[in-house]
């Protein structure tokens, strides 16, 4: 075929973000769905950096729709230079918005002029109103294109702007908002902007929520640590530098874990970026010049020592951000690292100068840790061996023929016989059987030398082959998926909850990059004459036996009750399966879970159980 100018394309805006929605959102998974509605919320927030806006309203629809409600000054209308209004401009065309220079807003998020037209464009549908001028405008459009001009449908002494959206079936895998994951962001923001009223209404649920911070980032890291043994009281400070603000709250604790979160202009940098190097830097200098000065025979210490039990939320305001693509999720300013290391060092210093007793409980712990990361590296180099997968097991890592890693992936499976069986189900190209044995150790309460000398531990690491702990290396993954498959009983549950344990505190990033899941088997088989139907809960088995009328039930007590052939077609089978991705939207809720339900503080856990025990479901009686 001839490659000439015939076959150069060129896309108009809306339809080049349909084309390649994940360009500009990422994907179109659960990710993605949200990515839209932060885009909004971004949009508010800004107004309220900006000092106009000060509440903010998230609407999750019966119909499946959202809206963003918000008290700033409004999307202008006048006419724009190209012939349409404003907000018909910003709606329609990529890299249109207020942003470009500071005229509008000194520090924003939404810095690409993309965020609403993008929006626009992969929604089914998408209305507008906005409140200014003593107007209200109105205008509806379908697909990112508009349905109606913009009109003055009444009047109003209020400013603000609403968008309500339903998202295009057409683009994404589902169109359901998940009401924890929007509850957690907007709890976030409340942290992170002081004084501004967020509110979240469900009305599936008929639920309204409320978040709002007098605290800031101080209450953030005092609620991450709630379940925890600290060191000292939070340690927050805020500083400007060369129009740079950074805001830090910092807190050591008596575990292991270190958890850091780092956002810039309020956006969720999830992969970190210039201020979070800054800010390991600055602190590192800090307490190895503290020691220096303070401490005796003092050996400086590495900053992987010093950040372990290390909870720390970093904010900076930047006047032009620059990110790694449209998703924002790592900050590449150079100038923000040499201020928000200037600004860590100095405050963090005088801090532990003015707090003696604290300092060196925090030196203390630091050199532990080093002790402790000595200990685990001899430990860490028997996982490296690949002739130690899993000889101790009862029954080897059965791996797949395909050197493809983003085509392999890798079922952990619970007991002998759900091995045996799986092992004879498998695709054997792309899909690999690593059977343990019974439960695995508890990595919340034996630490990592411990958790290392367990055999199913030093199995599974060796088996994903991409390191464990601060060695950890996302890009040496054997694996596409690693995916968990237990019974669906109390023991079931449980040892999925020590696997889950083990990868949260020791393999996150295979949690953050989405390599995680949860496999789904079903509850009941169900026979009507020679017909075979499968029930993955109660519900759905109460439908199907509305529908059918009297029938032949199973429950499967456990994977090893099923032959391959059914293992297979219910639970392995790419074509049918149940997978549930295993991710980190909540770092609160998880954080705090895992420290009450799989820690030391069992007063802590009997009163969790207590107080949330209507809650649970599916108990064995």
């Amino acid at each position: 075929m001839n490659y000439t100018a015939e076959q150069i394309e060129v896309l108009g805006d809306i339809e080049a973000v349909r084309k390649r929605p994940g360009m500009y959102i990422g994907g179109v998974g659960i990710r993605g769905l949200h990515h839209l509605l932060w885009e909004i919320v971004d949009n508010s927030i800004d107004e309220a950096l900006a000092g106009y806006c000060r509440n903010i309203t998230v609407n999750l629809h019966e119909d499946g729709s959202a809206s963003v409600e918000d008290d700033g000054r409004g999307i202008p209308t006048e006419m724009h230079e190209l012939g349409r209004p404003a907000v018909e401009v910003v709606l329609t065309k990529l890299h249109a918005g207020g942003k470009f220079s500071k005229k509008a807003y000194r520090v924003a998020g939404g810095l690409h002029g993309v965020g609403l037209s993008v929006v626009n464009a992969l929604s089914e549908w998408l209305e507008v109103w906005v409140k200014r001028d003593g107007k209200v405008y109105y205008q509806k459009y379908s697909r990112g294109l508009p349905l109606t001009p913009l009109q003055v449908i009444g009047e109003t002494e209020e400013t603000g702007t609403t968008i309500r959206f339903k998202p295009d079936e057409e683009i994404f895998e589902t169109t359901v908002f998940r009401e924890d994951i929007v509850a957690q962001r907007l709890k976030e923001l409340a942290y992170l902007n002081r004084g501004v009223k967020l509110r979240l209404v469900d009305e599936k649920a008929g639920e309204v929520r409320d978040f709002y911070s007098e605290e800031g980032i101080k209450g953030y890291v005092e609620k991450l640590n709630k379940s925890k043994s600290k060191l000292h009281d939070v340690v927050h400070f805020s500083a400007e530098k060369n129009g740079i603000i950074a805001e830090v709250a910092i807190q050591f604790t008596d575990t292991e874990i270190e958890n850091i979160l780092c956002f810039a202009n309020n956006i969720n940098t999830i992969e970190g970026g210039t201020h979070a190097a800054g800010f390991r830097a600055g602190l590192t200098r800090a307490i190895n010049e503290f020691g220096r000065k303070n401490v005796k025979k003092f050996e400086p210490l590495s900053g992987t020592d010093i950040r372990e039990g290390l909870t720390a939320i970093v904010s900076v305001k930047v006047p032009d951000p620059q990110f790694e693509g449209q998703t924002k999720t790592k900050l590449t300013n150079s100038e923000v690292k040499t201020v928000v290391e200037s600004i860590v060092y100095s405050e963090m210093l005088q801090w532990l100068e003015q707090h003696p007793n604290e300092s060196n409980k925090i030196i203390e712990k630091c050199v532990v840790a080093r002790r402790a990361r000595e200990a685990a590296r001899k430990a860490r180099e028997i996982v490296r061996r690949k002739s130690e997968i899993s000889i101790t097991l009862p029954g080897k890592l059965a791996d797949c023929s395909s050197r493809n890693s983003a085509k392999r992936e890798l079922f952990i499976v619970e007991g002998e016989s759900a091995g045996g069986s799986a092992k004879q189900a498998r695709d054997r190209t792309f899909q690999a059987i690593l059977p343990i044995r019974g439960k695995i150790i508890n990595v919340e309460k034996a630490g990592m030398v411990k958790a290392l000398r367990n055999e199913e531990i030093k199995a599974i690491a060796s088996a994903i082959g991409a390191g464990i702990g601060k060695d950890y290396d996302i890009t040496k993954s054997r694996y596409r998926r690693v995916i968990i498959m237990t019974d669906a009983d109390v023991d079931g549950a449980h040892i999925r909850t020590l696997l889950l344990t083990f990868f949260y505190r020791y393999m996150r990033p295979l949690i953050e990059h989405g390599y995680l899941y949860i496999a789904q088997p079903p509850l009941y088989r169900v026979k009507k004459g020679k017909k075979i139907y499968y029930a993955y809960s109660d519900r759905e088995l109460d439908n199907l036996l509305d529908r059918l009328g009297e029938a032949e039930v199973q429950r499967y007590k456990g994977l090893g009750e099923m032959n391959p052939e059914q293992l297979w077609e219910t639970t392995m089978n790419p074509q049918n399966r149940y997978l549930i991705q295993v991710t980190l939207e909540d770092a609160e809720l998880a954080e705090h879970l895992f420290t009450i339900l799989m820690g030391e503080d069992v007063d802590a856990r009997r009163k969790y159980i207590m107080e949330h025990s209507k809650e649970a479901k599916n108990i064995d009686i």
